[in-house]
């Protein structure tokens, strides 16, 4: 790769006489001149200089009124002995002003206790909510614009109502040639695909969302299935990455299955199928916001993010949406790092009551339960790892501290 090379002055010639400034003469309080370095083109003003005193701006529609005034303030002048007699009169006039103001002018003018600031009503659908001083947490991150703290409320909210417009269901028996295997495999793959590219969770969780979302509309054969896979993942690395990896990365990955053609061609199909409507709430953005609301720990966090990475695998799970999954894995976590239950103020920010949370936190504690598939063990192997504070590896809670604890 050739070097840049670097921009130098041209030297300067010896009989050529230096640039001297206008005001150099003037010492060091003179202000610096403003005109162009020799050889430089001159600078072109676009507006006028409104700082320079001699320059008038007049403004349109007061021509009529200044020639008038102009007119009646135009005299012939007095003489010496009149201007003397004028001064002496002076004092007896009481006029300050010989110009007479228009009619127009006097009905126009307004007395100043009557004019009254014009005030703007926020409309009620633009107004924003009223949080209680004990559930307010975004407050302290006034300053930090990253945590957009002043609509932090009102983003969640809008993806929560998003959600209802992509709900999933069992869409298996809409797919002759998969199975819950075949899906679990996929995604047990993509959570390897994610470590090795270094990805965020994000990109994860939307695109096991693409591909489920691919798959309750648009029937398949199974060798396509990792296809759909794969090129979600792509779609998603460009909705949520800084650095996007190429495709002929995750070609490689696929071991030369399909060609760049295909994977293109799939791109399209999937956005297409989707409207390009990729914002999709995802339960990993809920994860972190509930537990920021409770000031809950990283390692409480992370072995609620286990307990929501592990529902990725269960076709169970799809129907479920993802803020309420969110709260039911971050309850489970908290009751299992003994943390307490289901607070007022995990119930203000979620929206949801014991009594909703409660059947999801069993579902997944039954899901936990089973013995592990060698064949997906990804996320236990991630998950059992140090940066992760080995979460895997952690009991659960007993039944009956479980039991308890939902029944409250």
């Amino acid at each position: 790769m050739p070097r840049l090379r670097k921009l130098t002055a041209p030297a300067a010639d010896k009989k050529t006489k230096p640039c001297v400034s206008e005001n150099q003469d003037d010492g060091s309080q003179v202000k610096r001149s403003t005109s162009p370095s020799c050889g430089a083109p001159k600078k072109r003003t676009a507006f006028l200089n409104l700082t320079n005193s001699k320059v008038q701006i007049s403004l349109p529609g007061k021509k009529e009124l200044r020639k008038k005034q102009v007119k009646k303030t135009s005299a012939p002048s007095l003489s010496s002995k009149k201007a003397t007699k004028l001064k002496g009169s002076s004092s007896e006039s009481s006029v300050e002003n010989p110009v007479e103001k228009d009619e127009d002018d006097e009905k126009e003018a307004a007395p100043a206790g009557k004019l009254e600031a014009a005030v703007y009503e926020v409309p009620p659908h633009l107004r924003r909510p009223q949080v209680p001083a004990e559930f307010d947490v975004d407050s302290e991150y006034s300053e930090d614009t990253r945590m957009c703290p002043e609509y932090a409320m009102e983003i969640f909210s809008y993806l929560k109502q998003r959600e209802e417009k992509f709900v999933l269901c069992d869409y298996m028996s809409k797919q002759p040639s998969l199975s819950q295997e075949m899906r679990a495999v996929l995604i047990d793959w993509l959570v390897e695909l994610q470590e090795n590219f270094e990805l965020f969770h994000e990109t994860l969780y939307l695109s096991v969302k693409l591909t489920d979302h691919y798959l309750n509309i648009t029937p398949i054969h199974r060798n396509m299935l990792q296809l759909v896979g794969v090129t979600a993942m792509l779609i998603a690395s460009k909705f949520e990455e800084y650095s996007v990896p190429p495709v002929e990365e995750f070609l490689f990955v696929c071991d030369g299955a399909y060609t760049k053609e295909e994977i293109l061609a799939m791109e399209a199909s999937i956005l297409q199928k989707l409207s390009f409507d990729l914002n999709i709430p995802i339960s990993y953005r809920f994860l972190r916001r509930y537990a920021k609301c409770v000031n809950a720990g990283m390692d409480t966090l992370t072995l609620a993010r286990y307990f929501c990475e592990r529902s990725l695998l269960e076709m169970k799970m799809v129907a479920l949406r993802g803020s309420l999954l969110a709260s039911s894995c971050l309850l489970l976590a908290m009751l299992t790092k003994d943390l307490g239950g289901w607070s007022p103020i995990l119930q203000f920010h979620s929206g949801y009551n014991l009594s909703e949370v409660a059947p999801v936190v069993w579902k997944i504690y039954l899901m936990m339960l089973e013995p592990p598939n060698e064949k997906l063990n990804t996320i236990n192997t991630k998950y059992s790892h140090k940066v992760f504070f080995e979460v895997s590896s952690l009991p659960l809670i007993d039944l009956d501290v479980l039991e308890k604890a939902l029944s409250d």
